[in-house]
């Protein structure tokens, strides 16, 4: 009876230790990896620095952070600060947290997921038709449809998915998995008008 009991001393720390990483725990991680990786163009081209700039995004933006633009260094800067703020998310629906702090993080975790796929998918979508001849490209983005389809759109929509998985990992874990799908959907409904909205009125 002693040796049971001191065997379970022993792989219990163990077993607690790969408990709290398990795979279950890797969408969170990969979602704040995304956030964090993204917010540094943010920041460098905030900071003046153009690397990867000209070659990838629209020469309208291009020339707005190359002039100093006030209000576009200040986006650049905010825009940054809500992608640390979705890896801040993304850490947080590794594990369980406090009642409201959970239900506040799987709200965020269904909202960035479907902004993100949504403005990706839109992305890939235009590429898709503008390659296949049936779209003409504006004429900011000629020359650049291309990495809009193959990097910023799949980019997005993996941030996306990332957050997705993140929060519904996050929901199965919970004990009532019925009120977090509640809060979950309520953020995705709620980014998707956004997304709407922007569509609408051509803001975004």
């Amino acid at each position: 009876m002693t040796i049971k009991h001191s065997l379970d001393d022993a792989v219990r720390p163990a077993l607690s230790r790969a408990t709290r990483f398990r795979p279950g725990r890797w969408p969170g991680f990969a979602a704040a990896a995304w956030g964090v990786l993204f917010a540094v163009p943010s920041f460098v081209w905030a900071s003046g620095g153009t690397f990867g700039v000209q070659a990838t995004v629209a020469p309208s933006l291009v020339e707005l952070a190359h002039d100093r633009v006030t209000w576009f260094l200040a986006v650049l800067w905010l825009t940054g600060l809500l992608k640390l703020f979705g890896a801040a998310i993304g850490i947080g629906l590794t594990r369980r947290r406090g009642k409201w702090t959970g239900r506040f993080m799987v709200f965020c975790g269904g909202g960035a997921a479907v902004l993100l796929v949504w403005h990706g998918c839109l992305f890939v979508g235009h590429g898709v038709l503008v390659e296949a001849g049936a779209w003409d490209a504006a004429p900011d983005l000629v020359g650049l449809t291309r990495w809009y389809l193959y990097l910023w759109g799949p980019w997005f929509i993996a941030g996306g998915l990332a957050f997705a998985a993140a929060a519904t990992h996050y929901v199965r874990r919970h004990d009532d998995r019925h009120e977090g799908m509640l809060y979950g959907s309520a953020g995705a409904l709620g980014a998707l008008l956004l997304s709407l909205a922007s569509v609408v009125t051509g803001i975004g």
